[in-house]
């Protein structure tokens, strides 16, 4: 069977928003494919959680059930590939793969998520998504009532231990050299019983992951047992910016109400527009951008019969 090439919708990005906005799509009997490279940003977390009916399963099960599903529509069409280049073309667009085949859709769609930038303390990349993590909500409970630490620095630093000192009161602050905490920010911390820790880390010694102890450079190490900040990231996909999509001063890509972005016909669903990050956020996310792109395509083939 030769292999289909048009369609009316290009979803860029298989993992949670983009099989949600197909889904969406399959049932509005829309010839849809998914270009999916396989590279979650999640992809070392054990488990997912606060996600109902899926609570604990592990991403890679959820991604899996989802495809299973979404594929149930024949109208629905999913290849593990990674999009190169994009163009806006007369009637819609055209994207290519690394092996050089071409797509061509009425829409398109970028749930290409975002890549998190490791920070360069020896062993933080192995326990990311682990027992590091950014998010309170989706991992903190586990940890609940443990020895946890904070990794941040000034206002970020102060907001974070807010936060996290709600899941545990037994609470260091790690500011990894010489604090920039206002005053009033460190007396507020200080009367929480949160210890403050200003000697720069060394490593961050683990087994598999998981955190047994942070190493300072004079020697001295702190032992906890899960840790929280906030990394840096990049977008996971250049191929929006360079078809002219607005990004945010943040580093998002700058959506309306209905995930369109200011290029027309061109959607953005999932953690690359947005700070909330999280499973249950993503899928719903691209149910939405699914169902307002069927909507576009209703509303055009009206004006243009």
């Amino acid at each position: 069977m030769t292999e289909k090439k048009n369609f009316e919708v290009l979803i860029i990005g298989g993992s949670y928003a983009g099989l949600s906005a197909a889904m969406a799509l399959g049932r509005s009997m829309r010839l849809v494919l998914i270009i999916d490279s396989g590279k979650p940003c999640n992809i070392q977390a054990p488990h997912s959680h606060n996600f109902l009916t899926q609570d604990g399963q592990t991403p890679g099960q959820i991604t899996a059930i989802g495809k299973e599903q979404v594929l149930q529509y024949k109208t629905i069409q999913v290849i593990h590939a990674k999009a190169v280049s994009a163009k806006k073309m007369d009637a819609g667009f055209e994207v290519v793969t690394e092996s050089g085949v071409s797509y061509t859709g009425n829409k398109i769609l970028f749930a290409t998520g975002i890549a998190d930038q490791m920070l360069s303390i020896q062993g933080f990349a192995e326990c990311w998504g682990i027992t590091i993590a950014h998010c309170p909500y989706c991992h903190g409970y586990e940890v609940r009532d443990t020895a946890l630490g904070v990794l941040a620095n000034g206002d970020a630093a102060f907001e974070l231990c807010r936060m996290i000192n709600h899941w545990s009161k037994n609470l260091t602050l790690f500011t990894n050299g010489k604090s920039t905490l206002a005053q009033d920010q460190e007396n507020k911390i200080r009367m929480k019983n949160i210890n403050i820790a200003e000697t720069e880390i060394e490593s961050i010694e683990n087994n598999d992951g998981r955190i047994q102890n942070i190493v300072f450079k004079d020697g001295a190490t702190c032992s906890i047992a899960a840790l929280f900040t906030r990394v840096p990231f990049e977008q996971h996909c250049r191929l929006p910016e360079e078809l002219g999509c607005t990004m945010t001063k943040d580093g998002f890509i700058e959506t309306d109400d209905l995930h369109r972005t200011n290029i027309a016909g061109v959607y953005a669903a999932g953690d690359n527009s947005t700070p909330l990050r999280a499973v249950s956020a993503a899928v719903a996310a691209g149910t939405k951008a699914g169902a307002f792109i069927n909507k576009e395509l209703i509303d055009e083939s009206f004006e243009n019969p």
